[in-house]
């Protein structure tokens, strides 16, 4: 990342409001999107949500797995804990996050499973070739390059590795985004990948598609739900009431988007070329 985007990103994760909104509100351990299809509870629909990209991955009993952007790691915790990965590496850039993190891997017993390293997702602190699998939950949207943080993904794969990840994305083709601007605004950057951006980008990186699943409906429902919830729990929290009207005009803006149309979202799978 720029610095400047670098620093808005870790103060707003470290500010006490969003600490207390996305552990309390969006999902306590995971703070991305989740799968909705018979529940309400965003909680389950993220674990869900791990689940379902363990399936697509495959078998990863015994892998070294680097989560980039992992947040409170939820996901880490749960593919180490449930699904047999070997050792997971947390990567994030939010100390606030980081802590939490660790405070809740330690609290499972999981530390000789999962660790957790301070750092920007566009220059990797790892070796070449230093991982079976990199996984990554809605964060690469926050980065103004994302080319460079695909070209540190395909540069510490094995060959033969998976990248498994999610991404809240605009729709392929669209000619107008002014209406989506303000989603832009709120995350300090001038546009959003698309499924058509990922499939070019890796392609040119020696990464092959293995498969995509357009799931695209369950980003309105997230952000509805979490809306919802927010709202519900407004007075419990110690949040003014002006950074919840913020947080909900924000998550309305991504409702709008996409009803609209023009927003996706889904589960990615490349594969690194041997």
């Amino acid at each position: 990342m720029t610095e400047a985007t670098t620093d808005t990103a870790r103060d707003y994760y470290t500010s006490d409001d969003a600490v207390e909104f996305y552990s309390t509100v969006w999902g306590g351990e995971d703070i991305h999107v989740g799968l909705y299809d018979d529940t309400k509870d965003i909680r389950e629909a993220s674990r869900r949500t791990v689940d379902r990209m363990a399936a697509t991955v495959g078998d990863l009993s015994g892998k070294k797995v680097l989560d980039i952007g992992a947040g409170y790691g939820g996901g880490a915790r749960r593919i180490a804990s449930e699904h047999g990965a070997g050792h997971v590496t947390c990567l994030n850039i939010a100390p606030a996050e980081n802590a939490r993190n660790r405070k809740l891997t330690a609290e499972q017993g999981l530390e000789e499973r999962v660790s957790v390293v301070e750092g920007s997702f566009d220059d990797l602190p790892f070796e070449d070739a230093s991982f079976d699998v990199v996984w990554s939950q809605d964060a690469i949207l926050h980065a103004p390059d994302r080319g460079a943080v695909l070209s540190e993904v395909a540069r510490v794969l094995k060959p033969g590795g998976d990248f498994i990840f999610t991404d809240p994305m605009q729709a392929d083709g669209i000619e107008d985004t002014a209406s989506l601007k303000p989603i832009y605004d709120r995350i300090h950057l001038a546009n959003l990948a698309s499924f058509g951006f990922y499939r070019d980008a890796l392609k040119e990186r020696g990464m092959d598609e293995v498969r995509i699943d357009d799931l695209s409906p369950q980003l309105r429902n997230h952000y509805a739900q979490v809306a919802e919830d927010l709202d519900a729990q407004r007075a419990e929290l110690s949040t003014d009431d002006s950074f919840v009207d913020r947080m909900l005009e924000g998550l309305a803006h991504w409702v709008r988007g996409a009803d609209a149309g023009k927003l996706t979202w889904g589960i990615m799978h490349f594969r690194k070329r041997g």
